[in-house]
């Protein structure tokens, strides 16, 4: 399954899915049947990847959505996109979630007007996200990316300006906002057990 890692490579012909959808190997194209537990661990290590988060701390997001108000499935899909290093990918600044977390790392992004160099960072309704105006090869970088995510707008609940390379979070994001095939409920059923 696409997982849409390698950024702008996964829109186009040439990515390794659309040559070869199975694994590589001499027994790849064998069909197993996995098991419920199998399909549920599965698709949690599927999320896992695609937001580039570690096993621990994805299992405080899922404590964290179990306590909050709401289904737990969607609250937790909304944490992990509401990540500076998601929203910089969403928005088109970066082409990756990890560019996008290499951009934070590297000093790049002012939060509300200030620097920010963790990319765990979750933003609320209303804060404004920019590119620190002292990063002149990054501003380079992030217009070429501007340029080649054309085809994929940045998504209804970020407001951007790309002239003065900012963005606002207008609202939390819904399932519907996310356009990946994720199971949540599998999730959930997986740390219930």
């Amino acid at each position: 399954m696409k997982l849409f890692l390698k950024g702008t490579r996964c829109y186009t012909p040439k990515c390794a899915i659309e040559k070869r959808s199975f694994p590589p190997g001499q027994h790849g194209q064998l069909r197993v049947k996995l098991s419920d537990y199998g399909v549920q661990l599965r698709e949690k290590q599927k999320v896992k990847r695609m937001y580039g988060v570690l096993e621990r701390q994805f299992q405080r997001y899922f404590g964290i959505a179990q306590k909050s108000k709401g289904v737990t499935g969607q609250m937790l899909l909304e944490m992990l996109e509401r990540r500076i290093d998601s929203i910089l990918y969403r928005a088109g600044f970066a082409t990756s979630r990890r560019e996008g977390r290499q951009m934070v790392r590297h000093r790049a992004v002012k939060i509300n007007g200030r620097l920010v160099d963790i990319p765990s960072y979750t933003l609320k309704v209303g804060d404004v996200f920019e590119i620190a105006p002292s990063r002149a090869g990054q501003i380079v970088r992030i217009k070429a990316n501007l340029e080649r995510m054309k085809d994929h707008p940045a998504p209804a609940w970020i407001q951007l300006d790309p002239e003065h390379l900012k963005g606002t979070v207008l609202r939390a994001p819904q399932k519907d906002d996310i356009g990946l095939p994720i199971q949540e409920q599998l999730i959930v059923e997986l740390y219930s057990k």
